[in-house]
């Protein structure tokens, strides 16, 4: 049976079997996860993340990416964009606003990351998502307007003249 070593929090290495190191491994993603759902608006970079739960930023990259198919830094942009295209669709805020309320500190930046994932800028978004979503129920609006995630959003057609 494989073994691998592990640091504990108090310094110590330990042995366990690599199945049970996997498993450990997997609840502290899972950790790290949650930690970026709660605190998606506050200053988080990977190696802060790592800190938590005792892993090299490299190591929970590579791991978070294997259990969730992105890297932690793409994660957290994708969840404030979520969150960001929920507090557009209200309505009731500038896209100032929004951009400084899901933990973005330029404008610009979170305009431009918004278009890469959504296909269009914040503003045209808020004025799409009102009319297109109108009658819907939340939790039907959040599966239709979800971000692309690990890709931009598709091109529009070319237009031949």
């Amino acid at each position: 049976m494989p073994v691998t070593a592990r640091l504990e929090p108090s310094g110590n290495v330990t042995r366990e079997p690599a199945a049970q190191q996997h498993l450990h491994d997997l609840a502290q993603l899972r950790r790290v996860r949650d930690r970026i759902d709660r605190e998606h608006a506050q200053p988080l970079d990977v190696e802060a993340l790592a800190h938590g739960v005792q892993m090299s930023s490299g190591h929970l990259s590579r791991e978070f990416k294997r259990a969730y198919g992105e890297s932690p830094y793409s994660y957290l942009m994708t969840r404030r964009i979520e969150r960001a295209m929920a507090l557009l669709r209200r309505g009731d805020l500038s896209v100032t606003d929004v951009c400084f309320a899901v933990g973005w500190s330029s404008l610009g930046t979170f305009s431009t990351r918004f278009a890469e994932l959504v296909g269009m800028p914040p503003s045209a978004y808020r004025r799409r998502a009102a009319r297109d979503t109108a009658g819907m129920p939340p939790c039907v609006v959040r599966q239709v307007t979800r971000p692309v995630r690990n890709r931009e959003a598709p091109l529009a057609e070319p237009r031949l003249s």
